[in-house]
Protein backbone atom coordinates (compact mmCIF):
# COMPACT_ATOMS: atom_id res chain seq x y z
CA UNK A 1 0.00 0.00 0.00
CA UNK A 2 2.96 2.60 0.49
CA UNK A 3 4.28 2.49 -2.84
CA UNK A 4 0.67 4.23 -3.97
CA UNK A 5 0.09 7.69 -3.23
CA UNK A 6 -2.86 6.77 -1.08
CA UNK A 7 -0.11 4.46 0.87
CA UNK A 8 2.66 7.50 0.96
CA UNK A 9 -0.25 10.00 2.19
CA UNK A 10 -1.63 7.79 5.28
CA UNK A 11 1.88 6.69 6.26
CA UNK A 12 3.12 10.30 5.93
CA UNK A 13 0.23 11.56 8.00
CA UNK A 14 0.60 8.99 10.77
CA UNK A 15 4.20 9.81 10.88
CA UNK A 16 3.87 13.43 11.48
CA UNK A 17 1.34 12.46 14.38
CA UNK A 18 3.89 9.75 16.02
CA UNK A 19 7.03 12.49 15.74
CA UNK A 20 4.12 15.67 16.92
CA UNK A 21 3.09 13.66 19.53
CA UNK A 22 6.64 12.28 20.46
CA UNK A 23 8.10 16.09 20.60
CA UNK A 24 4.74 17.00 22.44
CA UNK A 25 5.53 14.61 25.16
CA UNK A 26 9.16 15.77 24.78
CA UNK A 27 8.62 19.30 25.73
CA UNK A 28 5.90 18.82 28.26
CA UNK A 29 8.27 16.92 30.15
CA UNK A 30 11.27 19.85 29.56
CA UNK A 31 8.75 22.49 30.54
CA UNK A 32 8.07 20.41 34.12
CA UNK A 33 12.03 19.70 34.92
CA UNK A 34 12.42 23.50 34.44
CA UNK A 35 9.23 25.51 35.29
CA UNK A 36 7.27 22.90 37.42
CA UNK A 37 9.20 20.65 39.12
CA UNK A 38 10.57 23.57 41.69
CA UNK A 39 6.87 24.52 42.04
CA UNK A 40 5.85 21.38 42.69
CA UNK A 41 8.78 20.87 45.42
CA UNK A 42 7.83 24.05 47.58
CA UNK A 43 4.03 22.96 47.41
CA UNK A 44 4.53 19.41 48.52
CA UNK A 45 7.33 20.90 50.83
CA UNK A 46 4.76 22.98 52.44
CA UNK A 47 2.62 20.05 53.34
CA UNK A 48 5.34 18.47 54.81
CA UNK A 49 6.64 21.11 57.37
CA UNK A 50 2.24 21.13 57.88
CA UNK A 51 2.29 17.97 58.74
CA UNK A 52 5.07 18.03 61.00
CA UNK A 53 4.32 21.09 62.69
CA UNK A 54 0.83 20.34 63.84
CA UNK A 55 1.76 16.69 65.06
CA UNK A 56 4.37 19.15 67.51
CA UNK A 57 1.71 21.36 68.13
CA UNK A 58 -0.68 18.91 69.33
CA UNK A 59 1.95 16.14 71.12
CA UNK A 60 -0.72 14.33 72.42
CA UNK A 61 -1.76 13.08 68.70
CA UNK A 62 -0.94 9.51 68.20
CA UNK A 63 1.57 9.99 65.84
CA UNK A 64 1.51 6.55 63.81
CA UNK A 65 -2.74 7.16 63.96
CA UNK A 66 -2.05 10.67 62.52
CA UNK A 67 0.33 9.17 59.58
CA UNK A 68 -2.19 6.81 58.70
CA UNK A 69 -4.58 9.49 57.90
CA UNK A 70 -2.57 11.63 56.37
CA UNK A 71 -1.36 8.26 54.11
CA UNK A 72 -5.67 7.88 54.02
CA UNK A 73 -5.76 11.65 52.39
CA UNK A 74 -3.55 10.50 49.56
CA UNK A 75 0.04 10.80 50.66
CA UNK A 76 3.14 8.37 50.96
CA UNK A 77 4.94 8.64 54.00
CA UNK A 78 8.02 6.86 55.74
CA UNK A 79 9.25 7.95 59.44
CA UNK A 80 12.63 6.72 60.17
CA UNK A 81 15.16 7.39 63.45
CA UNK A 82 17.87 6.51 60.32
CA UNK A 83 18.80 2.93 62.10
CA UNK A 84 16.28 -0.20 62.12
CA UNK A 85 13.23 2.02 62.71
CA UNK A 86 11.21 2.70 59.59
CA UNK A 87 7.17 3.09 59.45
CA UNK A 88 5.93 3.37 55.68
CA UNK A 89 2.18 4.90 55.94
CA UNK A 90 -0.39 5.25 52.38
CA UNK A 91 0.83 4.18 49.51
CA UNK A 92 4.08 2.22 48.64
CA UNK A 93 6.71 3.55 47.36
CA UNK A 94 7.90 1.60 43.96
CA UNK A 95 11.70 2.25 44.84
CA UNK A 96 12.27 2.04 48.70
CA UNK A 97 16.22 2.83 48.34
CA UNK A 98 17.48 6.35 50.43
CA UNK A 99 21.12 7.20 50.91
CA UNK A 100 22.16 7.45 54.45
CA UNK A 101 23.32 10.31 54.23
CA UNK A 102 20.02 11.99 53.55
CA UNK A 103 18.75 10.38 56.41
CA UNK A 104 21.08 11.72 58.07
CA UNK A 105 21.10 15.39 56.86
CA UNK A 106 17.01 15.73 57.88
CA UNK A 107 17.90 13.99 61.63
CA UNK A 108 20.24 17.21 60.95
CA UNK A 109 17.03 19.45 61.06
CA UNK A 110 18.12 19.92 56.77
CA UNK A 111 14.50 20.08 54.73
CA UNK A 112 15.53 17.09 52.18
CA UNK A 113 14.60 18.87 48.71
CA UNK A 114 14.26 15.25 47.02
CA UNK A 115 11.48 16.54 43.79
CA UNK A 116 13.43 19.42 43.17
CA UNK A 117 16.71 17.02 42.65
CA UNK A 118 15.43 14.19 41.23
CA UNK A 119 16.91 13.66 37.77
CA UNK A 120 13.81 11.81 35.95
CA UNK A 121 15.39 12.98 32.48
CA UNK A 122 13.37 13.73 29.72
CA UNK A 123 11.60 11.38 28.78
CA UNK A 124 9.68 10.08 32.20
CA UNK A 125 8.00 13.29 34.16
CA UNK A 126 9.61 13.12 37.00
CA UNK A 127 6.48 14.25 38.75
CA UNK A 128 4.78 10.60 38.18
CA UNK A 129 8.26 8.95 39.21
CA UNK A 130 7.31 6.57 42.46
CA UNK A 131 10.43 6.36 44.11
CA UNK A 132 10.86 7.35 48.11
CA UNK A 133 14.25 10.00 46.49
CA UNK A 134 11.39 11.81 44.82
CA UNK A 135 10.17 12.83 47.86
CA UNK A 136 10.40 15.68 50.43
CA UNK A 137 12.19 15.06 53.53
CA UNK A 138 11.51 17.40 56.99
CA UNK A 139 12.80 16.56 60.53
CA UNK A 140 10.00 15.83 62.79
CA UNK A 141 10.24 15.61 66.81
CA UNK A 142 8.71 12.93 68.73
CA UNK A 143 8.69 11.17 72.07
CA UNK A 144 11.53 8.68 71.02
CA UNK A 145 13.43 11.54 69.84
CA UNK A 146 14.12 13.09 66.34
CA UNK A 147 13.24 11.28 63.31
CA UNK A 148 13.16 12.09 59.62
CA UNK A 149 9.74 12.27 58.01
CA UNK A 150 9.78 11.57 54.41
CA UNK A 151 6.61 12.67 52.01
CA UNK A 152 5.29 12.72 48.41
CA UNK A 153 1.51 12.80 47.18
CA UNK A 154 0.32 9.50 46.30
CA UNK A 155 -0.38 10.12 42.76
CA UNK A 156 -1.90 6.79 41.95
CA UNK A 157 -4.49 7.98 44.72
CA UNK A 158 -5.07 11.41 43.64
CA UNK A 159 -5.46 10.86 40.12
CA UNK A 160 -6.18 7.28 39.37
CA UNK A 161 -9.14 7.93 37.53
CA UNK A 162 -8.57 11.15 36.25
CA UNK A 163 -4.89 9.93 34.42
CA UNK A 164 -7.54 6.52 33.53
CA UNK A 165 -9.69 9.34 31.63
CA UNK A 166 -7.27 10.83 29.96
CA UNK A 167 -5.41 8.19 28.65
CA UNK A 168 -9.36 7.01 27.29
CA UNK A 169 -9.17 10.46 25.81
CA UNK A 170 -6.31 10.12 24.25
CA UNK A 171 -6.80 6.70 23.05
CA UNK A 172 -9.93 7.25 21.27
CA UNK A 173 -8.52 10.78 19.61
CA UNK A 174 -5.80 8.44 18.31
CA UNK A 175 -8.30 6.01 17.09
CA UNK A 176 -10.76 8.57 15.62
CA UNK A 177 -7.98 10.26 13.88
CA UNK A 178 -6.59 7.27 12.08
CA UNK A 179 -9.68 6.55 10.79
CA UNK A 180 -10.27 9.84 9.25
CA UNK A 181 -7.06 10.10 7.85
CA UNK A 182 -7.74 6.84 6.06
CA UNK A 183 -10.89 8.51 4.68
CA UNK A 184 -9.82 12.27 4.38
CA UNK A 185 -6.75 10.47 2.39
CA UNK A 186 -9.05 7.89 0.32
CA UNK A 187 -11.01 11.25 -1.09
CA UNK A 188 -8.08 13.06 -1.89
CA UNK A 189 -6.45 9.80 -3.49
CA UNK A 190 -9.78 9.13 -5.82
CA UNK A 191 -9.00 11.73 -8.35
CA UNK A 192 -5.68 10.70 -8.35
CA UNK A 193 -6.56 7.18 -9.10
CA UNK A 194 -8.53 8.13 -11.68
CA UNK A 195 -5.87 10.38 -13.37
CA UNK A 196 -3.73 7.30 -13.08
CA UNK A 197 -6.66 5.02 -14.89
CA UNK A 198 -6.56 7.55 -17.56
CA UNK A 199 -3.11 7.51 -18.13
CA UNK A 200 -2.83 3.83 -18.22
CA UNK A 201 -5.43 4.27 -21.17
CA UNK A 202 -3.22 6.61 -23.16
CA UNK A 203 -0.35 4.27 -23.14
CA UNK A 204 -2.38 1.76 -24.42
CA UNK A 205 -3.50 4.19 -27.41
CA UNK A 206 -6.67 5.39 -26.40
CA UNK A 207 -6.71 8.86 -26.23
CA UNK A 208 -10.74 9.17 -25.53
CA UNK A 209 -10.06 10.34 -22.21
CA UNK A 210 -12.58 12.64 -20.14
CA UNK A 211 -11.39 14.02 -16.37
CA UNK A 212 -13.22 16.20 -14.53
CA UNK A 213 -12.11 19.79 -15.22
CA UNK A 214 -14.91 21.63 -12.97
CA UNK A 215 -12.55 21.20 -9.64
CA UNK A 216 -11.07 24.73 -8.76
CA UNK A 217 -8.67 23.55 -6.94
CA UNK A 218 -4.80 22.22 -8.00
CA UNK A 219 -6.72 18.76 -8.65
CA UNK A 220 -9.14 20.09 -11.25
CA UNK A 221 -5.77 22.49 -12.93
CA UNK A 222 -3.91 18.98 -13.07
CA UNK A 223 -7.01 17.76 -15.23
CA UNK A 224 -7.44 20.17 -17.32
CA UNK A 225 -4.08 20.22 -18.03
CA UNK A 226 -4.05 16.37 -18.82
CA UNK A 227 -7.00 17.15 -21.33
CA UNK A 228 -5.05 19.54 -23.39
CA UNK A 229 -1.47 16.93 -23.42
CA UNK A 230 -3.76 14.30 -24.04
CA UNK A 231 -5.40 16.27 -27.43
CA UNK A 232 -1.91 17.11 -28.58
CA UNK A 233 -0.59 13.54 -28.05
CA UNK A 234 -3.47 12.31 -29.79
CA UNK A 235 -2.38 15.08 -32.81
CA UNK A 236 1.37 14.14 -32.53
CA UNK A 237 0.38 10.18 -32.75
CA UNK A 238 -1.48 10.63 -35.86
CA UNK A 239 1.19 12.90 -37.42
CA UNK A 240 3.77 10.11 -36.52
CA UNK A 241 1.80 7.46 -37.80
CA UNK A 242 1.82 9.75 -41.53
CA UNK A 243 5.62 9.99 -40.82
CA UNK A 244 6.24 6.91 -40.48
CA UNK A 245 4.36 5.91 -43.22
CA UNK A 246 6.38 8.11 -45.62
CA UNK A 247 9.83 6.44 -44.18
CA UNK A 248 8.67 3.14 -43.00
CA UNK A 249 11.60 0.57 -42.51
CA UNK A 250 10.09 -1.61 -44.83
CA UNK A 251 11.85 -0.26 -47.66
CA UNK A 252 14.70 -1.04 -46.35
CA UNK A 253 13.46 -4.96 -47.69
CA UNK A 254 13.50 -4.19 -51.56
CA UNK A 255 16.95 -2.07 -51.29
CA UNK A 256 18.43 -4.94 -49.37
CA UNK A 257 17.29 -7.08 -52.41
CA UNK A 258 18.32 -4.72 -55.38
CA UNK A 259 22.08 -4.20 -53.47
CA UNK A 260 22.29 -7.92 -53.46
CA UNK A 261 21.21 -8.87 -56.76
CA UNK A 262 23.80 -5.86 -58.06
CA UNK A 263 26.92 -8.00 -56.33
CA UNK A 264 25.45 -10.94 -57.73
CA UNK A 265 25.39 -9.41 -61.07
CA UNK A 266 29.34 -7.52 -60.69
CA UNK A 267 30.21 -11.66 -60.56
CA UNK A 268 31.98 -12.38 -63.97
CA UNK A 269 31.33 -16.08 -63.16
CA UNK A 270 27.89 -15.68 -63.99
CA UNK A 271 26.02 -16.98 -67.52
CA UNK A 272 23.84 -15.04 -69.10
CA UNK A 273 20.96 -16.46 -68.27
CA UNK A 274 22.00 -16.23 -64.33
CA UNK A 275 22.35 -12.29 -64.99
CA UNK A 276 19.04 -11.90 -66.85
CA UNK A 277 17.31 -13.60 -64.56
CA UNK A 278 18.73 -11.67 -61.56
CA UNK A 279 18.23 -8.44 -63.88
CA UNK A 280 14.53 -9.31 -64.19
CA UNK A 281 14.63 -9.58 -60.07
CA UNK A 282 16.00 -6.08 -59.95
CA UNK A 283 13.40 -4.69 -61.96
CA UNK A 284 10.53 -6.23 -60.13
CA UNK A 285 11.93 -5.15 -56.77
CA UNK A 286 12.44 -1.57 -58.41
CA UNK A 287 8.88 -2.09 -59.31
CA UNK A 288 8.04 -3.45 -55.64
CA UNK A 289 9.71 -0.34 -54.39
CA UNK A 290 7.46 2.06 -55.80
CA UNK A 291 4.02 0.25 -54.85
CA UNK A 292 5.84 -0.25 -51.73
CA UNK A 293 5.75 3.33 -51.04
CA UNK A 294 1.82 3.77 -52.24
CA UNK A 295 0.90 0.39 -49.66
CA UNK A 296 2.48 2.18 -46.70
CA UNK A 297 0.29 5.51 -47.31
CA UNK A 298 -2.26 2.93 -47.77
CA UNK A 299 -1.94 1.54 -44.41
CA UNK A 300 -2.12 4.85 -42.67
CA UNK A 301 -5.45 5.28 -44.26
CA UNK A 302 -6.10 1.81 -43.92
CA UNK A 303 -5.76 2.37 -39.77
CA UNK A 304 -9.33 3.77 -39.69
CA UNK A 305 -11.03 1.08 -41.72
CA UNK A 306 -12.70 -1.86 -40.42
CA UNK A 307 -14.00 -3.91 -42.94
CA UNK A 308 -12.14 -6.97 -45.15
CA UNK A 309 -9.89 -5.34 -47.90
CA UNK A 310 -8.99 -7.23 -51.51
CA UNK A 311 -11.30 -10.08 -52.42
CA UNK A 312 -8.53 -11.29 -55.27
CA UNK A 313 -7.73 -14.47 -55.28
CA UNK A 314 -4.23 -15.01 -54.62
CA UNK A 315 -2.02 -18.00 -55.63
CA UNK A 316 0.24 -19.18 -52.02
CA UNK A 317 2.76 -20.91 -53.17
CA UNK A 318 4.68 -18.92 -56.07
CA UNK A 319 4.43 -15.63 -54.08
CA UNK A 320 5.98 -17.44 -51.43
CA UNK A 321 8.49 -19.07 -53.58
CA UNK A 322 9.08 -15.65 -55.69
CA UNK A 323 9.65 -14.03 -52.24
CA UNK A 324 12.34 -16.88 -51.12
CA UNK A 325 14.39 -16.05 -54.30
CA UNK A 326 14.46 -12.15 -53.32
CA UNK A 327 16.15 -13.33 -50.19
CA UNK A 328 18.92 -16.03 -51.88
CA UNK A 329 21.84 -14.02 -51.86
CA UNK A 330 21.68 -13.58 -48.07
CA UNK A 331 20.69 -17.01 -47.49
CA UNK A 332 23.43 -18.50 -49.50
CA UNK A 333 25.95 -15.98 -47.72
CA UNK A 334 24.77 -17.69 -44.31
CA UNK A 335 24.54 -21.30 -45.95
CA UNK A 336 20.81 -21.95 -44.32
CA UNK A 337 18.86 -24.69 -45.05
CA UNK A 338 15.51 -23.57 -45.99
CA UNK A 339 12.78 -26.42 -46.68
CA UNK A 340 9.73 -25.60 -47.76
CA UNK A 341 6.28 -27.80 -48.29
CA UNK A 342 3.43 -25.74 -49.79
CA UNK A 343 -0.07 -27.25 -51.09
CA UNK A 344 -1.36 -25.29 -53.89
CA UNK A 345 -3.72 -22.82 -52.17
CA UNK A 346 -5.78 -20.31 -52.69
CA UNK A 347 -6.18 -17.69 -50.22
CA UNK A 348 -8.55 -14.46 -50.61
CA UNK A 349 -7.23 -11.20 -49.85
CA UNK A 350 -5.26 -8.38 -51.64
CA UNK A 351 -2.06 -9.85 -53.79
CA UNK A 352 0.55 -6.96 -53.28
CA UNK A 353 -0.36 -6.90 -48.91
CA UNK A 354 -0.80 -10.62 -48.68
CA UNK A 355 3.04 -10.56 -50.22
CA UNK A 356 4.14 -8.02 -47.84
CA UNK A 357 3.52 -10.81 -45.27
CA UNK A 358 5.68 -13.10 -46.70
CA UNK A 359 8.19 -10.24 -46.99
CA UNK A 360 8.22 -9.62 -43.64
CA UNK A 361 7.92 -13.13 -42.17
CA UNK A 362 11.03 -13.85 -44.38
CA UNK A 363 13.01 -11.01 -44.20
CA UNK A 364 12.77 -11.43 -40.13
CA UNK A 365 13.59 -15.23 -40.73
CA UNK A 366 16.31 -15.02 -42.67
CA UNK A 367 18.04 -12.10 -40.37
CA UNK A 368 17.51 -13.52 -37.35
CA UNK A 369 18.26 -17.34 -38.06
CA UNK A 370 22.36 -17.85 -37.51
CA UNK A 371 24.46 -19.51 -39.73
CA UNK A 372 24.00 -22.56 -41.00
CA UNK A 373 20.44 -22.65 -39.63
CA UNK A 374 17.39 -23.74 -40.77
CA UNK A 375 14.42 -22.21 -42.51
CA UNK A 376 11.07 -24.05 -42.78
CA UNK A 377 8.13 -22.88 -44.79
CA UNK A 378 4.92 -25.26 -45.18
CA UNK A 379 1.20 -24.72 -45.57
CA UNK A 380 -2.20 -26.62 -44.38
CA UNK A 381 -5.29 -26.66 -46.07
CA UNK A 382 -8.67 -26.36 -43.35
CA UNK A 383 -12.19 -26.14 -44.32
CA UNK A 384 -12.15 -22.90 -44.62
CA UNK A 385 -8.70 -21.56 -44.04
CA UNK A 386 -5.30 -21.64 -45.29
CA UNK A 387 -2.80 -22.35 -42.16
CA UNK A 388 1.13 -21.30 -43.29
CA UNK A 389 3.85 -21.98 -40.46
CA UNK A 390 7.01 -19.87 -41.19
CA UNK A 391 9.52 -21.18 -38.91
CA UNK A 392 13.25 -20.38 -38.14
CA UNK A 393 15.97 -22.03 -35.90
CA UNK A 394 18.00 -19.80 -33.09
CA UNK A 395 17.70 -18.23 -29.99
CA UNK A 396 14.12 -17.83 -28.62
CA UNK A 397 12.29 -14.06 -28.02
CA UNK A 398 12.18 -13.47 -24.51
CA UNK A 399 9.30 -13.94 -22.65
CA UNK A 400 8.45 -10.20 -21.62
CA UNK A 401 9.48 -8.90 -25.36
CA UNK A 402 7.41 -11.71 -27.44
CA UNK A 403 4.08 -10.21 -26.79
CA UNK A 404 5.23 -6.90 -27.47
CA UNK A 405 6.76 -7.57 -31.10
CA UNK A 406 3.16 -6.68 -33.27
CA UNK A 407 3.20 -3.08 -31.52
CA UNK A 408 4.17 -0.36 -33.38
CA UNK A 409 7.31 1.58 -32.91
CA UNK A 410 8.45 -1.58 -30.94
CA UNK A 411 12.36 -2.47 -30.94
CA UNK A 412 13.75 -4.63 -28.85
CA UNK A 413 17.28 -4.07 -27.52
CA UNK A 414 18.66 -7.74 -27.84
CA UNK A 415 19.92 -8.91 -31.57
CA UNK A 416 16.98 -11.67 -31.77
CA UNK A 417 14.52 -8.95 -32.44
CA UNK A 418 14.56 -5.47 -34.45
CA UNK A 419 17.85 -4.44 -35.08
CA UNK A 420 17.93 -0.44 -34.11
CA UNK A 421 18.07 0.87 -37.53
CA UNK A 422 14.67 0.18 -38.26
CA UNK A 423 11.25 1.58 -37.17
CA UNK A 424 9.66 -1.82 -35.69
CA UNK A 425 6.67 -1.30 -37.99
CA UNK A 426 7.33 -4.84 -39.87
CA UNK A 427 5.24 -6.84 -37.88
CA UNK A 428 2.36 -4.40 -37.41
CA UNK A 429 1.97 -4.09 -40.85
CA UNK A 430 1.91 -8.06 -41.37
CA UNK A 431 -0.51 -8.10 -38.19
CA UNK A 432 -2.62 -5.36 -39.93
CA UNK A 433 -2.92 -6.65 -43.48
CA UNK A 434 -3.89 -10.25 -41.79
CA UNK A 435 -6.36 -8.99 -39.56
CA UNK A 436 -8.23 -6.29 -42.51
CA UNK A 437 -7.96 -9.96 -44.43
CA UNK A 438 -10.13 -11.48 -41.88
CA UNK A 439 -7.49 -14.01 -40.73
CA UNK A 440 -4.71 -14.21 -37.09
CA UNK A 441 -1.45 -14.18 -36.66
CA UNK A 442 -0.11 -16.13 -33.41
CA UNK A 443 3.84 -16.65 -32.88
CA UNK A 444 5.86 -19.27 -30.42
CA UNK A 445 9.22 -19.03 -29.65
CA UNK A 446 11.28 -21.66 -27.48
CA UNK A 447 14.44 -22.73 -26.76
CA UNK A 448 15.49 -26.00 -29.13
CA UNK A 449 12.40 -24.83 -31.04
CA UNK A 450 12.79 -21.55 -32.76
CA UNK A 451 10.42 -19.37 -33.59
CA UNK A 452 7.36 -19.75 -35.58
CA UNK A 453 4.60 -17.72 -37.04
CA UNK A 454 1.29 -19.26 -37.87
CA UNK A 455 -0.67 -17.11 -40.47
CA UNK A 456 -4.38 -18.19 -41.04
CA UNK A 457 -5.66 -16.43 -44.27
CA UNK A 458 -9.07 -16.83 -45.82
CA UNK A 459 -9.47 -20.39 -48.23
CA UNK A 460 -10.85 -18.22 -51.89
CA UNK A 461 -13.86 -19.26 -52.93
CA UNK A 462 -13.53 -21.17 -56.20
Amino acid sequence: MTRSIYGKFVAVTLAVMFISSFLGFLFANVYYQWKLKPVNDAKVTQVALRVAAFYQENEELDLERYLNQMGDMGYQLLLTDGKAEQDYFGGDFRVKKLDQSIIKQVLAGETYHGIDQFDGGLFVTGFFDNQLKNSIGVPIKTPDGQKALFVRPDQEAQFGELRFFFALILMLTALISIILVFISTRMVARPIRKLTKATEKIAAGDFDVKLDTKRKDEIGQLGASFTKMTDELAAVDAARQEFVANVSHELQSPLTSMHGFAELLAQDELSEEERKSYLTLLSQETARLSRLTKQLLLLAFLDKETGNIGQETVELAPAIRKTIRMFEWKIQEKELSVTIDLSDAMVQGDAELIEQIWQNLLSNAVKYTPEQGSIEISSREQEDWVEIRVRNSGAPIPDEKLGKIFERFYRGDESRLRSGESSGLGLSIVEKIIKLSSGSISVRSEAEFGTEFVVRLKKANL
